[in-house]
């Protein structure tokens, strides 16, 4: 940790980002694709268009209280108020942790129309990120919530005190117990920055990776390149004012906050309705009641979501759009939802480092089964490289590199990390393994740091999970690699049996590597050990954690 306080004038927000190239950011502009208005613009704009309408609903509490654009635009302004108010000035860095409810809008909002940044953290970062991510913000407050759901983040505020010196002040929404509540004040004109005030090339939120290993890096998103990832993601899913999109994965994640999610919906004057519990017990009354048209889940909650049609009796026919993403969707999966759902899958396949690909709505639903989307700017430059950074045909496995208007040029604060994660001339490095097809659709094979080399043959764990998710009895399947003495590494295949997997028998390795036998995958794709378990441990954004699960192995029995 720093042992010194950052100054929180807002040049300092500056220090450690990294712009887009003048060139490119006039072409850009010249183009029509940054808007040069304050984020925080997306719910004024709507207020004045449609005061009277929904525009947000918490259905994460019990009495569902809904917001007007009107309503929200004021509670927006005085929750900006309290924050000058209680001090904190444009430029300065918060650190926001709460979940899915109209205070998370309020006060995402309200920081942006106080000119103060956001960094977006997840409901299930615990200290050693919350305090790595202060640190590296220079942020002077915590927003955070109490111990109502469980985990009393009080506690987890009064040691990212103690560690991180910044931090001088926290808001609690709830009981405050030692710390301030969440402030509103009316704020008198003069107090909150104008739309003139606000650099549009300049951050307006943080958000952070989302890898498996380390812990996350900052992603600067400036007000030009967020607002252009909301509205053209709106285009891409045909949202108009009368769609109603449902948040239930974290709200603070880069998809369901702008791909196209809460702001993306924003900038057509749509409804949002939000929940902290996505269990189709509740999801499905919620589309049922307020008419859902459009939601995204994780692969593992769309699987749950998917077999809960057979038992929950919510009439959900108002869903058109259901988006998947944040891992890769197994065909299987994407058949099994359109045929449970029908024929409202989009896949869905990015990052908050920028590139989001989608399936496009009058894509063949064959082509949507089996491919994770084609970029949804006309100005992403994709690049599918080799190990040496040649360019490969398309067909051809390799690393996606991707430059563009909504893609960062490195990370916040971090020169090493950025020297090994984009290329001289500004593309990034995504560390994942695609296909893509002359049409431009990508097929995501794996990652590159996935790769299991087994007897000198490399092996894309992906490919082999997804072979496996197409056995019946096969729920969840996580590929590992093992040091092996006489193969290098050996191929281990941990899976969750299916709910309706029949009873008294376990699924042993013999049958595994007969049926993937018969699927035509290469012998030296074929697990060499398989292992049954109860569940698969999940980061906090629904992938599965391979480095839980390497650290588990040697708890689980061998099937």
């Amino acid at each position: 940790m720093h042992d010194h306080v950052r100054p929180p004038d807002p040049e300092d927000l500056r220090t450690g980002f990294r712009p887009h190239p003048d060139v490119l950011a006039e072409r850009y502009r010249r183009a029509g694709l940054f808007d040069e208005q304050p984020l925080w613009q997306l719910v004024e704009q709507s207020a004045q268009r449609r005061p009277d309408a929904p525009a947000i609903t918490d259905a994460s509490s019990d009495d569902q209280r809904t917001l007007t654009y009107r309503e929200l635009s004021a509670a927006v302004a005085r929750r900006a108020g309290g924050f000058v108010h209680a001090g904190l000035r444009p430029g300065q860095r918060v650190i926001l942790q709460l979940n899915n409810s109209a205070a998370f809008a309020v006060t995402f909002f309200g920081l942006l129309r106080a000119g103060i940044v956001p960094v977006m953290t997840l409901p299930a970062h615990r200290i050693s990120e919350i305090a790595h991510l202060a640190d590296g913000s220079g942020a002077v407050a915590y927003i955070t919530e109490d111990g109502r759901r469980g985990y009393d983040h009080r506690e987890l505020a009064t040691e990212l005190q103690r560690r991180v010196d910044s931090v001088r002040t926290v808001f609690v929404d709830g009981d405050p117990g030692d710390f301030a509540a969440l402030p509103d004040a009316d704020p008198a004109p003069a107090e909150l920055p104008s739309p003139a005030d606000t650099d549009p090339d300049a951050p307006a939120l943080f958000l952070i990776s989302g890898g498996t290993t380390g812990l996350p890096k900052l992603i600067a998103r400036s007000h030009n390149d967020y607002a252009y990832n909301a509205r053209r993601s709106a285009e891409v899913a045909e949202l108009t004012a009368d769609d109603t999109y449902l948040v239930a994965l974290p709200g603070a994640h880069n998809f369901p906050l702008c791909c196209p999610g809460m702001l993306g919906v924003m900038t057509v004057g749509g409804h949002t309705v939000v929940t902290d519990n996505p269990s189709p017990d509740n999801t499905f009354d919620l589309i049922e009641q307020y008419r859902v048209t459009v939601t995204a889940l994780v692969p593992a909650l769309a699987q749950v979501w998917c077999a809960a049609t057979e038992w929950e009796s919510a009439d959900i026919s108002s869903l058109r759009l259901l988006q998947v993403g944040g891992a890769k969707l197994a065909e299987p999966d994407a058949v099994a939802l359109d045929d449970a759902l029908g024929d409202v899958v989009q896949q869905v396949f990015g990052m908050a480092e920028g590139l989001i690909c989608y399936t496009r709505l009058d894509d063949p639903r064959e082509l949507v089964h089996a491919v994770q989307g084609s970029p949804m700017s006309e100005f992403d430059e994709v690049r599918v490289v080799d190990e040496h950074g040649a360019d490969v045909p398309d067909g051809t496995d390799g690393e996606l590199l991707v430059r563009g208007p909504y893609t960062i040029r490195g990370y916040y604060r971090a020169d090493e990390h950025n020297a090994r994660s984009f290329t001289p001339d500004g593309f990034y490095r995504s560390g994942d393994r695609v296909r893509r097809l002359p049409s431009g659709h990508v097929a995501v094979t794996g990652r590159i740091k996935d790769t299991i080399v087994r007897a000198g043959e490399n092996v894309a764990a992906d490919d082999v999970e997804e072979n496996l998710l197409a056995h019946e009895s096969i729920r969840a399947a996580a590929v590992i690699g093992l040091p092996d003495e006489s193969l290098g590494e050996k191929i281990c295949a941990v899976v969750v049996l299916s709910h309706d997997h029949p009873h008294g028998r376990e699924l042993s390795l013999p049958e595994i590597r007969s049926f993937l036998g018969e699927r035509g995958l290469a012998s030296f794709k074929v697990p060499d050990q398989l292992v049954i378990a109860a569940s698969l441990p999940v980061t906090a954004v629904g992938k599965i954690d391979k480095a839980q699960v390497r650290e588990a192995l040697g708890a689980m029995r061998p099937a």
